[in-house]
């Protein structure tokens, strides 16, 4: 683990430095670890905690038939099923051909990119090619994606809820945004007793309003005379949309339809910042550059490359305008993402210059978890629901993967 802050001599600090002797042969007691630590409560405790997680925080779910797809892996999963569909040994390479796609490159949102861009202006047997491209893409990427089954276990999201989820009552809900399409964050959040506002109605068929952000949950009896809010409530937004919605033409609103087979969901592709202003991506979206340009916030970014300029440009301008943003970016290879990414170079060279509201921090959604702060002392009810998990993994004969 690595990270770098205006604290650090505004360079990356990592485990090894902690162990560097100083001139005059002491040892360095500020370690990597403290810094970590510090930058974390700092954001967590913010009055208003905006999450952004990208699909970093999926790749660790292991116990599932299929892992979560990375680009690479999206790139081989269609050419494979394109191939053995049309079962012609040059067929992909007439559709690279088409597409004008740069030889050697195995850029699945670029190659997607060409292709609708190429819809609008070939025609014969190029265009049925193209056609033929999409719809089968489109329906290998809708596959690889739904790798969550409600028996997967994800120990790593139950435990990041837990110490992020449950807010006092003074400070603003927890609003998680992803740009995942899985479900991993819904099923983590139910298994951990949370309730998870997600924008869609409680009634059947659940059909997304909104106005659903704007409402809390209160236990009613007794005789206090103040609303008793729930310990463990979240807000989710799902910036690129889910494998469970839909798109109902009837209605024309956004339902809720797991095994759906047209599921309602921007794919990879350089058209991602027109279509993100479509709705309910446009509602979504708007929420995120709302929240994070209030007064103190503190904006944890997870697993996101930066790489979708629809969301890096609101958080480099939220960085620029609100001086009360604090913001704290972990990725596994953010050292080097930030002298190539120009997002995170512009931030990184933001802490160089000082600026003590930004952190860079070098690791893994597995390792950023356990060093997450407990900001609230687990509830009788969260405990009960721990000792039940952990009863019926014994039963099943598995073993407890709990954080």
């Amino acid at each position: 683990m690595k990270i770098k802050t205006s604290l650090t001599g505004r360079r990356w600090l990592g485990d090894e430095d902690a162990d560097e002797a100083d001139e005059d042969g002491s040892k360095n007691r500020y370690t990597t670890s403290d810094e970590v630590s510090r930058v974390l409560s700092e954001v967590v405790t913010s009055r208003n905690l905006v999450v952004l997680a990208g699909l970093g925080t999926s790749l660790c779910v292991k116990n599932t038939s299929k892992p979560a797809p990375t680009m690479g892996r999206l790139w081989e999963a269609v050419k494979d099923e394109y191939a053995q569909a049309l079962e012609k040994d040059a067929s992909w390479d007439d559709l690279l051909r088409i597409a004008k796609q740069p030889e050697g490159c195995r850029d699945i949102e670029g190659l997607l990119s060409r292709a609708k861009l190429c819809e609008a202006f070939e025609e014969g047997e190029n265009l049925t090619t193209i056609k033929e491209f999409i719809r089968r893409a489109e329906g290998t990427i809708r596959r690889e994606v739904d790798f969550v089954s409600p028996g997967t276990e994800l120990p790593l999201h139950e435990a990041f809820l837990r110490r992020l989820g449950r807010r006092s009552a003074r400070r603003e809900r927890l609003r998680l945004f992803t740009t995942n399409y899985d479900r991993c964050f819904e099923h983590a959040g139910q298994r951990a007793g949370f309730v998870v506002v997600d924008g869609f109605t409680f009634a059947q068929p659940s059909f997304f309003d909104p106005s659903l952000f704007a409402y809390d949950v209160v236990r009613r009896g007794g005789e206090a005379d103040r609303p008793d809010y729930i310990e463990s409530l979240f807000h989710l937004y799902k910036l690129h949309g889910s494998i469970d919605w839909e798109a109902d033409q009837k209605s024309r609103r956004v339902v809720k339809k797991p095994d759906t087979d047209r599921p309602l969901l921007i794919y990879p592709r350089s058209s991602k910042y027109e279509l993100a202003f479509e709705q309910p991506y446009l509602e979504m979206i708007s929420s995120f550059q709302s929240v994070i340009r209030t007064r103190d916030t503190g904006l944890l970014i997870v697993g996101f490359g930066f790489n979708d300029s629809h969301i890096a440009e609101p958080v480099l301008a939220a960085i620029e305008t609100n001086l009360s943003l604090k913001t704290t970016i972990v990725s596994p290879s953010l050292e080097d993402e930030s002298i190539d990414n120009e997002y995170l170079k512009t931030i990184s060279d933001f802490i160089e210059g000082g600026d003590a509201r930004l952190a860079l921090i070098e690791a893994s959604f597995e390792d950023l978890v356990p060093s997450m702060p407990d900001v609230v002392a687990m509830t009788d009810l969260e405990r009960h629901l721990e000792r039940v998990d952990a009863s019926r993994r014994v039963r099943r004969g598995t073993s407890d993967g709990s954080v």
